[in-house]
């Protein structure tokens, strides 16, 4: 939620009513962990999106749970979890249908709306219910409004767009009526505190879930009973512009973290703070005695640093007493310390000492708890590292035993194997299980701890191939090891900067397309050579656009859709030409994969007017769209094994449903990408022809069939670790080519509207996942036809 000019009666309440400042969140900045933390005052381990982020993996303490009663309204997705995990029954809950949270049927400003009109319904309903009444005139209550409408309009049509807009003006009026009718209702008494926020914010392409400042910082807005009234000043320092964008430079800002939130309203009603709650209680924001707030901040800091002393007593009591390393900073005896200190300040009305003895003792036990949280982190990933590196090299060895020509001639007598290692490695192993046991550790450290012994032993069992590797590489020239250490080296470092750097994907593939000016390539194969350069330039820019999502264009959506058919055209043209055998029945193949483009192309452009009338997701669309993403799995497999036949049908299934899955630019990556394929496996022919090794062969006459006749197969040689870089290369490529896979934010729920408008989590999950996966089966499928052209084993 954000500060706009139509947000007037908030406008009004931070300058004439209340105070107010920034709510700074943390990843994932989805609906349930903010509302975890707003309402618990924990921020929630991100294994709930396991369950959709709708169930609770344990049960937790919370604001609503420590209140006398608490009514809520809102969406089905939030509202339940703080029902589930209340002891009682004081948490009353109204939902509306989860199929209201439509994205595209209608105008989702009718979610708050609901959530308004029954807010007044209910009130009604009680001045005639006198249980109720007695109820709602009870102290300690909570009355939650949950106002999704406008998240479901941001991620609709952008924070940018009209509906955006006056879906603000919409809750500001709303807020305006309710706020008015609760003072009524209770005759102006001054008991009641209004306190409005976010759960998360949103970035301007209308996504969240990362950690960008427009999803992590969300406004806090409270007025009433027990908040201080508008403080003026002539300057304030913060490291943003809102206050000069908001005009709110003259009103005192306070700032907080989520989670402070919770204690903040828990004072406010006076309940015990949640039991796990991690919030420090922001005094500055209460209008009350210094005794008071001094009172509240040690039990807050009393209450932080049980939850240290639980965690402490836990790893102490599961770790040998010689390897326990306790928190330092932190000793019992400084806690005693600093305790009976805050005590006699608050004694002596020293109440500012008192409060800022105890915000150390909270920060100091929130280190403490991050220390025992994260005790084992270290021994963890010594283990794991362990575990990796010891694949790597067992993978390595049986490589350079099994499919090199590396250490012939150098071997040695082989020795008869000793019992010795299997004995070891055994000992050790119950060792390590005996060690774990006694500290009482999950099963997941059993796993982690004993699955690198049996890597290591196979490791060591070939000490003979790495005796015979070390000698082979001291008989190789020194300048010509360390210069392809060297290439190495760059190559692995451009792959590692390209997970942070989008553009490095650029740089590597400008350099892929220099590649066979480098070498002979160039003189044996110009056209392939240029085509390859042509492609791999063309691929190049598509890492420095934006994101997806960000900028929706559909017009080329249905370009890359012409594209595909005109290839389809061209293609199915020229097989006609050469092959005297291309039957009816492959013939009959492409023109369906032809259709399905066509049905695709049409889908998506009646689906996005359909939205843009706001009339929902035609049924005729929607059935079209799975039913092309069933026989896009299916159809590929009933063409010719022809390998070029076989990964032209995969690509037209592929991109059919890819088409459906787009919103912009990146519906052409997958084509550019499979172009750049098909050069690829034509341009290691040329290499492994230049090399001598083999005759080449037309791709329309290769089989796409596994040959068990293993004398076909030739031997690994260097070149096949610059094919196996380019393999990895591509597949970062097809990961990233279009977005940050590993942020949340770079998906775009507008990519699934052609197969489903109401919100679900894991279908939409499981929608935006194949369409990452769909240009890494393009690059597996092209990596398998150059194992085949090359005359190598895929296990090799």
């Amino acid at each position: 939620m954000c500060f706009t000019k139509t947000a007037f009666i908030i406008r009004n309440i931070i300058m004439h009513e209340g105070s107010w400042g920034i709510s700074h969140t943390r990843v994932p900045t989805e609906s349930r962990p903010g509302h975890v933390a707003l309402i618990a005052g924990f921020y929630e381990d991100v294994s709930a999106v396991a369950k959709g982020w709708k169930e609770n993996p344990v049960e937790f303490d919370s604001l609503f749970n420590e209140s006398k009663y608490t009514w809520s309204w809102g969406s089905p997705d939030i509202l339940p979890m703080f029902a589930k995990g209340a002891s009682g029954d004081h948490v009353y809950t109204y939902s509306y249908d989860s199929k209201r949270q439509d994205f595209g049927a209608q105008d989702a400003t009718k979610l708050d709306t609901w959530v308004f009109d029954n807010v007044k319904d209910f009130f009604h309903h009680a001045r005639n219910n006198q249980s109720l009444l007695s109820k709602i005139n009870e102290e300690k209550i909570v009355f939650f409004l949950h106002l999704l409408g406008i998240d479901t309009n941001g991620h609709a049509h952008r924070p940018s767009s009209r509906d955006y807009k006056d879906n603000i003006k919409k809750v500001d009026d709303g807020v305006k009526e309710i706020v008015s009718m609760f003072n009524h209702f209770y005759g102006n008494d001054g008991k009641t505190t209004f306190v409005f926020t976010s759960d998360h914010g949103m970035t301007d392409w209308g996504s969240h879930g990362a950690g960008h400042p427009s999803e992590t910082l969300t406004p806090l807005v409270t007025w009433g009973a027990g908040i201080k009234y508008p403080q003026r000043l002539s300057a304030q320092q913060f490291d943003d512009v809102f206050l000069k964008e908001w005009r709110l430079e003259n009103w005192k800002r306070l700032d907080v973290s989520q989670a402070d939130i919770a204690p903040l309203m828990t004072s406010l009603i006076g309940v015990p703070f949640p039991l796990n709650s991690v919030g420090i209680l922001p005094v500055d924001y209460l209008n009350n005695t210094d005794l008071f707030k001094a009172e509240s901040m040690f039990t807050n800091a009393v209450q932080i640093l049980e939850q240290f002393k639980v965690k402490m007593t836990q790893k102490k009591e599961a770790t040998l007493p010689f390897l326990f390393a306790p928190f330092k900073s932190l000793s019992d005896s400084k806690q005693i310390d600093i305790l009976r200190k805050a005590r006699s300040y608050i004694k002596h009305k020293k109440f500012d000492e008192a409060v800022s003895l105890c915000k150390e003792l909270i920060h100091l036990a929130l280190k403490g708890l991050s220390y025992y949280h994260t005790y084992d982190r270290f021994f963890l990933g010594i283990i794991i590292a362990i575990g990796f590196v010891g694949w790597i090299s067992y993978a390595s060895l049986l490589i350079i035993k099994s499919h090199s020509n590396l250490i012939r001639g150098v071997s040695k007598e082989v020795k008869k194997p000793s019992h010795l290692l299997p004995c070891s490695f055994v000992a050790i192993g119950i060792l390590v299980a005996f060690f774990l046991l006694i500290q009482a550790c999950p099963w997941t450290y059993y796993v982690y701890c004993l699955l690198p012994l049996p890597i290591w032993y196979a490791v060591l069992r070939e000490f003979q191939v790495i005796q015979d590797l070390v000698a082979s590489l001291l008989t190789y020239p020194l300048n010509h090891f360390v210069g392809y250490l060297l290439v190495f080296t760059l190559g692995t470092e451009v792959l590692v900067l390209s997970f942070f750097y989008r553009y490095m994907l650029t740089i590597g593939l400008t350099a892929f397309a220099a590649w066979p000016f480098l070498t002979q390539l160039w003189t044996r194969a110009k056209v392939t050579s240029l085509s390859w350069t042509f492609f791999s330039l063309l691929l190049a820019v598509f890492p420095l656009m934006p994101v997806v999502g960000r900028k929706p264009d559909i017009s080329l959506v249905m370009g890359a859709g012409l594209l595909v058919l005109l290839l389809s055209l061209y293609v199915v043209t020229s097989l006609t030409k050469r092959k005297d055998s291309f039957l009816k029945e492959e013939l009959l193949v492409h023109l369906l994969q032809v259709l399905n483009t066509v049905l695709s192309m049409y889908v998506v452009y009646s689906t996005q007017s359909s939205l843009l009338r706001k009339q929902g997701l035609p049924l005729t669309n929607q059935i079209i769209s799975w039913a092309t993403l069933a026989s896009s799995l299916i159809v590929p497999l009933l063409s010719s094994p022809a390998l070029f036949q076989r990964l032209f049908s995969i690509l037209l299934s592929l991109m059919s449903t890819y088409l459906l899955l787009s919103t912009g630019y990146e519906a052409l990556f997958p084509l550019v990408l499979s172009c750049l394929m098909f050069v690829w496996i034509n341009i290691e022919q040329e290499t492994l022809q230049q090399s001598g090794v083999s005759c080449k062969q037309k791709l329309t006459s290769i089989q796409f069939s596994y040959n068990t006749d293993i004398t076909q197969f030739r031997q690994l040689c260097l070149d096949d670790i610059r094919r196996a870089f380019f393999l990895v290369f591509f597949l970062v490529t097809a990961f990233f080519g279009t977005g940050n896979i590993a942020s949340i934010n770079s998906f775009d729920l507008a990519s699934v509207y052609c197969f489903l408008t109401v919100f679900s989590p894991f279908m939409m999950g499981s929608l935006m996942m194949w369409k990452i996966l769909i240009p890494f089966v393009l690059v597996m499928c092209a990596f398998e036809a150059v194992q085949l052209t090359t005359q190598l084993s895929s296990k090799r």
